[in-house]
This record gives structure tokens, C-alpha cells and sequence, in this order.
């Protein structure tokens, strides 16, 4: 997308606007409701000239139809084609005229969209936004384009790139009820074949203010912004539709699935994937640790043996895969030359079960407390960073406080906690394992 070629721009914006605020840890906020139902947070910080105008909507890939996949990421694509009062492709102009960068991303939970501005721009950011929210043109040319735009990035991004359909091969086979079996993308014939119905439908569905949470942080005055947001937003009207929730659940795996993939790659790779509790939860902080003890630093467990000591991985990864409703811890390894699949799985298997079995060292822990503080604190350095973090903590954890507050949860963690999170969820009967293997020539 057009968008993302000013995400670099972005980068250093964000950087500039970040690095006086690294050292300190309170987040204040300010946060209401309009009368329409769009939830608006306000975040104060006057370090540089810049402000960020983010606003998230309710709605990911689990939102939508097994037979209509790909449509969140689709209209992430969509929303940029312009509005009644913005022409095709004059977006992304208009914010880059003004100085500024823009971006946006699709999960399984929520769509993204962020905008980038000096502060003396901020009622431009929120006319575009409310632009988009309430006046979208979604017409034959756009959407015509945008499936081109969107079935090209799943050749690009996942079908011809190397390991690219890892993620997707492993959601299909872990997940066998709950939307969380397809991929961000979806299916090229699903978006290829939508109608003109379905995608409006799908607008009118989820891109109201009802199902969105706007969050302005940077250099702004709150009284003056409140102001301006109730003279762009209050006016939109609510949505009266009830808004589509899954409410599938996952049964629990109580069976070890073991299958082979084959396909355009060198190396070959092993998955795991464990089913885990949703984010949020008390055993998902323990899970979140548990990964970051595996895996991150050269130092962790599994580079440590794998990538280190035995040389049998080129690189290997523990990726807590936190979602709104239960998700999955993956391991993955790729193979170094010449080495066989079943003896990184053996050692993978006895990193595992070691941590199944036997406290970590008090040492360790510190460790691991000191790496998750770190990762906190650096989370919330810049002001889109910290705008992301307080729309996520709002619409899937309820608590946009949690800015402040989550790492208590994370220290709250004991070794006990850690050990006990190995048992109940790093098992065999709980996990998909795959096999990733270079297509036969």
C-alpha cells in the first residue's frame, strides 16, 4: 500500500518524540465516551511538536465468515481509496503535504489505523479520520483495485515466500471450530469473488463509532482536543445493528496432531503449537514468560542448546501468540544443514521438559524479570506506540490503564507460576506438531 512507503518516515518522528519520555514509567490519560458510542482517550505530552491520531476498530479476521475470509485486512487496504471529500489516492498525499506518515495493520482481533502529524496539523488528522469513519467511497474502481492490491500482498507477503505459509499450515490444523483457523489474509477466492453486498455489509457492520476506540496522544491541549473531537466525531451516527462476535469455542486438545508440509524452501523446519490461555489472563502471563525464557537473547534456553551448543538450528523461536480469545504458544526451528528434524525435536522436547520438571534458578528468574521490565518500559516509548498500547488495553482488555499497571501482573509471576505453566500447557496431548519440509524436486 501506498501508506506504508512513509512508514519509515514515521520511524524517525516517533524516535524523536519517544526518547525523552524512555525513563519514565506513569502514563496519564484522559478517557470519555460520546454520545455515539466511540470511545475517546487523550494522552498529553508536550516533549516535542508532534501528535498521533490513532483510532482502532473492534474487528480482525475472526470477525469474519468462513466463506468471506480476508475481508478485515481487505478494507485496511479499502479505507485508504478516499471519501466523499477526499479524492482517490489523496490520503496518504495530504498527510505527507502536511509533514506527517501514516500506516495501519489487520490482527485476528482488531484493525489499526495511525496518523502521524506536527501538532499544529491535529485538526487535519481528525477531519481525515472522520472522513474515513463516516465517509467512505467504496465503489467499483476501489474495490476492483484493491483486490489486486490485496491478492498480489498474498503472493508477495505468504504463498511464494519462504516459510511465509508457516503460520497459516498451523492455525488450519491447531484450530478446528474458532475463526482463528484462518489466516489475516484469507483466500484469494474469497476476496476475489465478494460482492458489492458483502463488503458494504461488512462496513456497515464494523466501521462504526460504536465499535472503535479513538486515541489522540503528543503535544495537545485536552480541553482544546475534547473539544475538536466532538465537533468531528459526535455527529456520526451510531450503529443500531448488533456487531458480529464468534462465539465458538475451542475444545480442548486432548491428542497429540502430527502431520508433514511440504514446500518451496532450503531448510527444513519444525512447529509446535500449544494451545494457551487468551491474553490477559493470570496463566498467560506465566505463558508470556515462559516464552521469553526459552527463547529471547542468545543466553535463552533454546538458542542457547540449539543455535549454541549443538548447532543443529540455524534459529529458533518460543512465540506466545496472545489473542483475545485462546491462542497459541509456537516453537519453531529451522534445521541446519544436514540435520534431521527428529533430533531438534528431541532437543526441544528436553528444554521442555526440563522446565516442566524443575524450578528455574533464582538467578534465572531475575533474568527474565529484568528482560519482560525492559520490554515494558520500551514498549511504551513513543507516542504511537503508547497511543496502540492504551487503544488495545481499552478494546480487548477492557482497562486502558493497563498501561501503567501490567507489569505487576508480569512480576506477580513466580517461578511456581512458570513451572506449572510448562505442565499444564507445553505437552504432547495439547499440541500440533509439523513437520516443514523442502518439496521433493
Amino acid at each position: 500500500m501506498k501508506h506504508k512507503l512513509f512508514f519509515m518516515i514515521a520511524v524517525v518522528f516517533l524516535w524523536v518524540a519517544g526518547t525523552a519520555f524512555a525513563g519514565e514509567r506513569r502514563i496519564d490519560f484522559t478517557e470519555y465516551t460520546l454520545d455515539n458510542g466511540l470511545h475517546v482517550i487523550l494522552h498529553q505530552d508536550n516533549t516535542t511538536p508532534n501528535v498521533i491520531v490513532n483510532i482502532m476498530y473492534h474487528v480482525g479476521a475472526k470477525n469474519e465468515h468462513r466463506d468471506r475470509t480476508g475481508f478485515a485486512h481487505f478494507f485496511e487496504h479499502l479505507m485508504f481509496e478516499g471519501s466523499q471529500h477526499i479524492e482517490r489516492g489523496e490520503f496518504a498525499e495530504i498527510v505527507e503535504m502536511s509533514g506527517g506518515a501514516l500506516n495501519a495493520y489487520t490482527s485476528f482481533d482488531v484493525t489499526n489505523y495511525f496518523v502521524l502529524l506536527p501538532s499544529n496539523q491535529l485538526e487535519l488528522g481528525l477531519w481525515l479520520e472522520s472522513e474515513r469513519l463516516l465517509h467512505p467511497v467504496i465503489d467499483s474502481i476501489g474495490i476492483a483495485t484493491q483486490k489486486d492490491v490485496v491478492t498480489e500482498e498474498m503472493k508477495q507477503t505468504r504463498d511464494n515466500q519462504p516459510y511465509g505459509r508457516i503460520l497459516t499450515e498451523t492455525i488450519k490444523r491447531a484450530f478446528t471450530v474458532h475463526p482463528y483457523q484462518s489466516d489475516i489474509l484469507g483466500k484469494d477466492e474469497h476476496i476475489r469473488n465478494a460482492t458489492y453486498e458483502d463488503i458494504v455489509g461488512f462496513h456497515d457492520m464494523f466501521y462504526v463509532p460504536n465499535n472503535a476506540v479513538l486515541v489522540i496522544t503528543g503535544d495537545i491541549n485536552i480541553e482544546e482536543t475534547k473539544e475538536l473531537v466532538e465537533a468531528y466525531f459526535g455527529d456520526i451516527p451510531r450503529s443500531t445493528q448488533e456487531i458480529f462476535r464468534p462465539t465458538a469455542v475451542e475444545p480442548t486438545r486432548t491428542q497429540e496432531l502430527r502431520d508433514t508440509v511440504y514446500d518451496k524452501i532450503q531448510l527444513p523446519a519444525l512447529i509446535q503449537a500449544y494451545h494457551i490461555p487468551a491474553q490477559g489472563t493470570e496463566d498467560y502471563y506465566a505463558v508470556q514468560m515462559l516464552g521469553t525464557l526459552l527463547s529471547q537473547g542468545q543466553s535463552s534456553r533454546l538458542n542457547r542448546r540449539l543455535v549454541v551448543e549443538e548447532q543443529t538450528a540455524l534459529a529458533v523461536q518460543a512465540i506466545p501468540l496472545g489473542l483475545e480469545d485462546p491462542g497459541l504458544n509456537l516453537i519453531f526451528a529451522v534445521a541446519n544443514m544436514g540435520v534431521d528434524l527428529p533430533t531438534i525435536e528431541e532437543s526441544v522436547d528436553a528444554e521442555l521438559d526440563r522446565v516442566r520438571n524443575e524450578l528455574i534458578s533464582e538467578e534465572e528468574f531475575q533474568k527474565l524479570r529484568n528482560q519482560v521490565e525492559s520490554r515494558m518500559v520500551n514498549s511504551n516509548t513513543t507516542i504511537a506506540s503508547r497511543a496502540m498500547n492504551l487503544a488495545n488495553y481499552h478494546l480487548l482488555y477492557g482497562d486502558a490503564n493497563l498501561i501503567n499497571t501490567e507489569i505487576d501482573r508480569y512480576m506477580a509471576v513466580t517461578r511456581e507460576d512458570i513451572k506449572n505453566a510448562a505442565q499444564n500447557f507445553m505437552h504432547e496431548e495439547n499440541r500440533v506438531v509439523i513437520y516443514y519440509l523442502p518439496e521433493v524436486q
